[in-house]
């Protein structure tokens, strides 16, 4: 690269301004800043503005056009930004070795990488950045994404303060901060009969870690709440058409004197047989801190699993290529969500057929209790599977239930130890429900991966606060208007401030079964030969060192893959009972009932990675033209054909007609999609890697994959 050209781009830079939000704040910036292109090895890229403001990381640049503006858009978050609670790590790179950083910098790197939670890797070249510019941008990036701060200085505050209040009136989420909306959900499910609503936390006088309102049995008196600040009482999370209840409690400290603990245990034995006496179910108690496991175990299992996704270039990717059973499998990510399901189905067996109540306990009754308890309404109330009833589940069991936002995403960078992604283990094992039973949900995958990218953008309230007594407390404050008032925050059920009509239509699946319709037979599909298994094998196989799974794998894999034995991935010590076994085999021997109980399929290789949120940002993964979007595509296009039909057939009815034909996503070039739509649109094909593995050698005998990639079409979503 000329001088002459820096100089030239240089300037050109300087003139781009960056958009910003009210009470967006530009704090630093470096012009002739060069942004790699990540995924092709190379060191092609473009040249651009780098700012840093109190919301966000940005690469302005003015390559941006009308023909390249995707279908899929977020007005708060663009293509080259990053929230400052997104950023993972950053990396600086000294004489080709890359660095953490963090705190104060005594020499600043000629690169920059910046990984992100949402798994997508920045690279910046800061070689021709003037040195004090350079010392500005890094110190101020470090600074304001990696260090602790304060809870009032997240831009969550300055955001709410400085823009108007202008929230979308048709939100039919129901956010459980009434007395009403948990008198309302006890009608709904039928269990105002033995239940009741409880006021006695207003003013949270009994905990700050419990709502201002929930729901106990009957039988439960004020006075037995009030004695242990809520802790051993039985909080209730929902009612089967049966009559058989989902409880959750909050458990007592473990390490306690004698005589403490002797109190706390007679207290419980009342508790135990009060709720065990008719007109109560029989009770059956889950100690999930023991069944499941720790959520320091799962931090470290998703730790490991991230790190597969977070590629650097082609030449990484290729080269993890031939070890990806074993790196899929060392992670344990996928056993955790196996296990985390079976659990769930365990207590669904227990209310279902059993007509038994099943009490959760966990220490706090804020995290895997929320996990267990959300997955067992979405497999047992269809009203649970509609987008309005999740966000109202969520609402319910999360948000005012205590689940500690703040500390388990760690957006205030004040301890590690904290940390875990309990949230997003919950988003994964939905997403294995969605894809395994498309027509039971009214969302689709894409809504899953943005509400759990909606987790790092600090606009909203929905997920930066530990407790509602946490937002509570911190809702009054100083308008930068010069008005004195609350906070007014928004809710991220608000889809509309994150993207337009034309996108929010993607969040809504099109094959949702608004009735039950009649068992059919489901037609196995061809697989398609190329693609990288995203499950792990049912039995251990011998993998040859010069294949990676982008080709056959040969008929032995092959058969390991579709084979019916369990092997080594389900340790025959953690088998599931007689009486487990036989329930979930007599449900999966039945026609699914779309709006009834659903069973997930948790044997092997049905547990599977969640390619769209993991493989999206990676050009490899793709598939251009195939995957389950070539199957949607063609589906929509037959659904609009017909409703416009419609619109001619019935012009009385046309205005609302053609109101239906607008939520349909309209896909262009749709026999040129990735497989990753739409996320992945018509990205560049990535080139060979530099040093090309012996996966590659093997692909440069074999077609050209887009050539044929109207050859294969799966309907089940394994391909990606």
């Amino acid at each position: 690269l000329s001088f002459q050209e820096v100089h030239i781009k240089e300037s050109i830079e300087k003139e781009i301004n960056p958009h910003l939000l009210p009470g967006e704040l530009l704090l630093c910036e470096a012009n002739t800043v060069y942004k790699y292109i990540q995924e092709d090895g190379s060191n092609r890229g473009t040249y651009g503005k780098l700012v840093c403001t109190n919301f966000k990381i940005a690469f302005l640049d003015d390559s941006a056009s009308d023909d390249n503006e995707p279908q899929f858009k977020n007005k708060i978050v663009g293509e080259n930004d990053i929230t400052l609670q997104c950023v993972d790590q950053i990396y600086g790179v000294y004489d080709e070795k890359k660095k953490l950083l963090t705190g104060q910098l005594r020499k600043y790197p000629e690169k920059l990488i910046i990984y992100c939670k949402d798994l997508r890797v920045f690279h910046f070249c800061l070689r021709y950045t003037k040195e004090e510019e350079v010392k500005r941008i890094v110190s101020g990036i470090v600074h304001h994404s990696q260090t602790p701060k304060l809870l009032k200085r997240l831009f969550l505050f300055s955001y709410a303060s400085a823009a108007p209040n202008n929230t979308d009136g048709r939100n039919q989420t129901v956010m459980f901060d009434t007395l009403e909306d948990w008198r309302d959900e006890l009608e709904r499910t039928k269990g105002n009969v033995k239940y009741k609503a409880v006021t006695t936390n207003e003013g949270y006088r009994v905990s700050e870690k419990l709502p201002l309102y929930f729901v106990v049995p009957i039988c439960v008196s004020e006075e037995s709440i009030l004695k242990y600040e809520g802790r051993g009482i039985p909080i209730w999370c929902w009612s089967c058409h049966n009559g058989a209840a989902l409880l959750k409690m909050s458990a007592f400290p473990k390490e306690q004197d004698d005589s403490t603990s002797q109190t706390q245990k007679a207290f419980l034995d009342g508790i135990y047989k009060t709720i065990s006496k008719p007109p109560y179910e029989l009770l059956k108690t889950d100690d999930l801190s023991s069944s499941l496991p720790s959520l320091q175990d799962i931090q470290t299992a998703y730790t490991r699993f991230k790190q597969l996704f977070l590629i650097d270039n082609s030449t990484d990717f290729w080269a993890t290529d031939v070890k990806w059973f074993s790196l899929l499998e060392t992670t344990n990510w996928l056993e955790i969500i196996r296990r985390v399901l079976k659990k769930a189905i365990e207590v669904a067996e227990c209310l279902e057929r059993q007509h038994t109540n099943v009490l959760l306990i966990e220490e706090s009754a804020t995290d895997l209790c929320c996990v267990i308890s959300s997955l067992v309404q979405v497999m047992m109330d269809s009203y649970s599977r509609t987008k309005s009833g999740f966000q109202s589940l969520i609402q319910k069991e999360w948000v005012i239930g205590g689940h500690g936002f703040l500390d388990r995403c760690n957006h205030l960078h004040k301890s590690d130890k904290e940390e875990a992604p309990v949230f997003l283990l919950l988003l994964n094992c939905v997403w294995q429900l969605v894809q395994q039973y498309p027509p039971a949900f009214e969302f689709t995958e894409t809504y899953l991966t943005v509400l759990s990218d909606s987790l790092y953008v600090p606009i909203f309230s929905t997920f930066f606060f530990n407790s509602q007594h946490q937002k509570d407390t911190n809702s009054s404050g100083e308008s930068l208007k010069t008005q004195s008032g609350p906070f007014r925050f928004l809710t991220v059920w608000d889809w509309s401030v994150q993207f337009d009509p034309e996108a929010q239509a993607f969040l809504n699946n099109p094959f949702y079964a608004e009735k039950p319709k009649p068992d059919k037979s489901q037609r196995k599909t061809a697989r398609f030969k190329h693609q990288r298994q995203l499950s792990l094998p049912l039995t251990q196989t011998k993998s040859s060192t010069k294949r990676g799974f982008f080709r056959e794998e040969t008929d032995h894999l092959i058969k390991n893959i579709l084979g019916k034995r369990i092997g080594k991935f389900i340790n025959s010590s953690d088998e599931p009972p007689n009486t487990f076994r036989e329930f979930y085999d007599s449900w999966h021997s039945k026609p699914v009932d779309y709006h009834g109980l659903l069973l997930p399929r948790i044997d092997g290789p049905e547990i599977k990675v969640w390619a769209q949120r993991y493989l999206r940002w990676i050009p490899e993964a793709q598939l251009h033209g195939g995957g389950t979007i070539a199957t949607a595509a063609k589906i929509l296009d037959l659904m609009e054909e017909v409703q416009s039909l419609q619109v001619k057939v019935d012009e009385q009815h046309s205005q609302a007609v053609s109101g239906d034909v607008h939520s349909l996503p309209m896909l262009i070039n749709s026999p040129r999609l990735s497989s990753l739509f739409p996320f992945a649109l018509l990205q560049r094909q990535s080139i060979k890697p530099a040093l090309p593995t012996s996966t590659w050698k093997d692909l440069e005998d074999e077609d050209d994959l887009v050539k044929r990639d109207d050859e294969f079409v799966d309907l089940s979503g394994d391909v990606i």
